[in-house]
């Protein structure tokens, strides 16, 4: 054996043992799991980093539950806001959950474009162009697809020389025009949220809908908001009556869940401000100390 091979064996040899360590782990900030580099990915537009696993369910959850179209970064404090792009969103979920992203993107873009409109009938569902001229005022549109006639801006049939009702009958199926149809059809499974007019389709559950698009909670018989009732008192009264589709005694459970939480924060408050009320005094002691030591001079 050469002397250079026999130096390279005795430095190997006497080589630092942090020369030899693993490469440094990485902190994920969703499941504050630390993990190598290979398991992380970072977001192209902030560069903020997770472990791959956790962005992968949080993208996942947003698109299957239908929240988000523009995917922020999950950290909160991103200084960047940043958001995935589509690319990003591919290469991380199953050919499926990607179709059901750019249906979602889709509708979000029909949604906020002036110049088109969904067909108002259930079943048919396709995209009306309107005419770029007149936009603020109501006017005729009619479906290609299914060849139905309809206002702009109330999405009912079309009514020439006659204002839009100030209760837009949005909760209609094909085939209706009036709101004399509501009662009888107070249970028809696809209807529009009151607030930003999108379709909800409601297959079993309760009566109580939240839409996913502008999160307003509501009645789904009378469409009546119920953002403020925490308690569901409006299944106690009217037409509604009995109508919730729980049962009187887990509507009860609820409330008293909802009184215990509101009256367990009063008397924490109430017991609480007492010792706040004590320790204060201490409190602007300790500060008056901390401010007279820093405006002391130094010793010499």
């Amino acid at each position: 054996m050469g002397r250079e091979d026999r130096s390279a064996m005795t430095t190997a040899r006497c080589r630092p043992t942090w020369d030899l360590a693993l490469d440094p782990l990485v902190s994920c900030k969703l499941c504050l799991g630390e993990y190598p580099v290979e398991q992380m990915t970072t977001i192209a537009q902030c560069q903020c980093i997770f472990c791959t696993l956790c962005l992968k369910q949080y993208v996942e959850l947003l698109i299957k539950e239908g929240l988000e179209t523009a995917i922020s970064c999950p950290d909160a404090a991103c200084p960047r806001q940043g958001h995935l792009q589509e690319n990003e969103i591919e290469c991380m979920v199953a050919a499926e959950i990607m179709q059901r992203y750019k249906k979602l993107q889709f509708e979000r873009e029909v949604l906020l474009d002036p110049c088109r409109t969904w067909c108002p009938a259930s079943t048919c569902q396709a995209v009306c162009q309107l005419q770029e001229m007149g936009l603020q005022t109501p006017q005729l549109v009619q479906c290609k697809a299914c060849d139905t006639e309809f206002c702009s801006a109330c999405k009912a049939s079309w009514h020439p020389g006659q204002g839009c009702p100030e209760t837009m009958p949005i909760t209609f199926l094909p085939g209706e025009t009036s709101s004399a149809f509501k009662l009888e059809e107070d249970d028809a499974p696809i209807k529009r949220c009151p607030k930003c007019k999108v379709y909800i389709e409601r297959d079993e559950g309760c009566a109580q809908m939240m839409c996913k698009n502008c999160k307003h909670a509501f009645c789904w018989y009378c469409l009546e908001s119920l953002d403020d009732d925490f308690l569901l008192i409006h299944y106690d009264k009217g037409p509604c009556r009995n109508k919730l589709g729980h049962s009187r005694a887990s509507v009860i459970w609820h409330r008293t869940q909802v009184v215990g939480i509101f009256a367990g924060f009063g008397l924490l408050l109430l017991v609480a401000s007492p010792f706040l009320l004590l320790a204060t005094p201490f409190v602007l002691c300790c500060k008056c100390k901390c401010s007279k030591g820093d405006d002391d001079p130094l010793p010499t």
